[in-house]
């Protein structure tokens, strides 16, 4: 693995299950699993093995049917939260234990009712035993971003010293910025040197709850991190985690800024969207990034008769680099000549620049009392004479 190779960490099969209406079952998540495997993601992180048998049975059910990513488990920094988690990915070639505990005070105080000492204490016992059961342990103190910054450094020196081989640093509740997030990142790195020293891998794992954790996650790599951990359409508690498909496009279409790889199937992006919506209750809106239904759709008119000259006019990759079939060029009030010139050649109706002009008029008018414009419509409002042209009647369409 390259220095500037990114290793993606899916937890959509956990965090992103957590989001209201995106509970999946066992053979749910297998499924799902198959699809993030195909997708090229290095890490699935399988589920929470301590919150549920469902979740228990699943992870193990993943660790023997999935062979190419590593698996893993979350646990809090309790004993036997590890060593479920530890029992739950016994089967998987290569197996990872999660371990978290909050860093904030106001967690530490409200949530967990314990002092910084105590949290300290915690976290070296957890990771050490982590450790002990498996040889790869990621930690994350909770609420990085909200947290004292010389405590936040506190913890990560001592899950270091402890055994950890990953360290994640996440944006638990989408609070901080792109610049703010990155200087985490860097003040790290120079206060513990250890970690450059001995190859620890930093991750980030932001929320979208400011819309600004994709925009994190990509600024948590330019200061360092070398694992990103997101969801696919970005499903997650609240307003969701950081999209796997935007992070991974934003990396390969600006490689000449972020200069980083990854080993995620771009062309299974759009697939493992598809995938993910019909097992949840809903899909990504249409104007999602990436892989929502309007991402390579054009009805402005100026916009598609740049299209028609050339797609790079109005769109910054193809489609087919993200599976999806192609553009769409939607016919509607904001359309203009061209598009409707197209669309009608493809119907097979050639017609002159009298006849274009005479129809687009036509087409104006129904675009304006129609949201939808179908094909059968557009030959409705032809001229007489050019339908019979072509040897066609409305009728005959069916």
């Amino acid at each position: 693995m390259t220095s500037n190779h990114v290793v993606f960490f899916d937890t959509t099969l956990r965090d992103g299950e957590q989001s209201p209406g995106c509970s999946m079952t066992t053979q749910e998540k297998l499924t799902m699993a198959h699809a993030l495997e195909d997708l090229g993601v290095d890490i699935i992180e399988a589920g929470f093995a301590m919150a549920s048998e469902g979740d228990f049975a699943a992870i193990a059910t993943i660790t023997q049917a999935i062979r190419k990513p590593r698996i893993a488990s979350l646990a809090r920094a309790k004993t036997e939260d590890i060593e479920i988690a530890a029992r739950a990915l016994q089967f998987a070639d290569r197996a990872r234990i999660h371990v978290f505990l909050a860093s904030s005070d106001l967690h530490l105080e409200y949530k967990l009712k314990i002092g910084r000492q105590e949290a300290l204490d915690r976290t070296a016992e957890s990771v050490r035993l982590a450790r002990s059961l498996v040889d790869d342990v990621e930690f994350s103190p909770e609420d990085a971003t909200r947290s004292d910054r010389s405590f936040l450094i506190d913890m990560v020196r001592v899950a270091v010293e402890a055994g950890a081989t990953t360290i994640n640093m996440p944006d638990t509740v989408g609070y901080t910025t792109p610049e703010e997030y990155a200087q985490m990142f860097r003040d790290v790195r120079e206060r513990i040197p250890a970690i450059d020293q001995q190859n620890i891998v930093l991750s980030s794992h932001c929320h979208d709850d400011l819309g600004l954790a994709a925009a994190n996650s990509l600024a948590a790599i330019q200061a360092g991190a070398r694992q990103v951990e997101c969801t696919i359409n970005g499903i997650g508690e609240r307003a969701g985690n950081a999209a796997l498909e935007e992070i991974a496009a934003a990396l390969y279409v600006r490689s000449d800024y972020y200069g980083s790889t990854s080993s995620i199937k771009l062309d299974q992006l759009y697939p493992t969207s598809q995938v993910l919506g019909q097992i949840i209750t809903f899909k990504p809106s249409p104007n999602k990034a990436i892989v929502g239904a309007n991402a390579f759709a054009h009805e402005s008119g100026i916009h598609q008769h740049g299209m028609l000259a050339n797609p790079l006019c109005y769109e910054i990759m193809t489609p087919a680099l993200v599976g999806v079939s192609r553009t769409h060029l939607v016919l509607g009030k904001h359309s203009g000549r061209a598009a409707l010139r197209h669309r009608l050649e493809q119907l097979g109706y050639t017609l002159s620049r009298e006849e274009l002009q005479q129809t687009y008029y036509r087409f104006v008018a129904l675009a304006d009392r129609k949201k939808n414009i179908y094909d059968q419509d557009l030959v409705s409002i032809l001229p007489d004479p050019i339908r019979e042209r072509r040897g066609e009647t409305v009728s005959e369409l069916g």
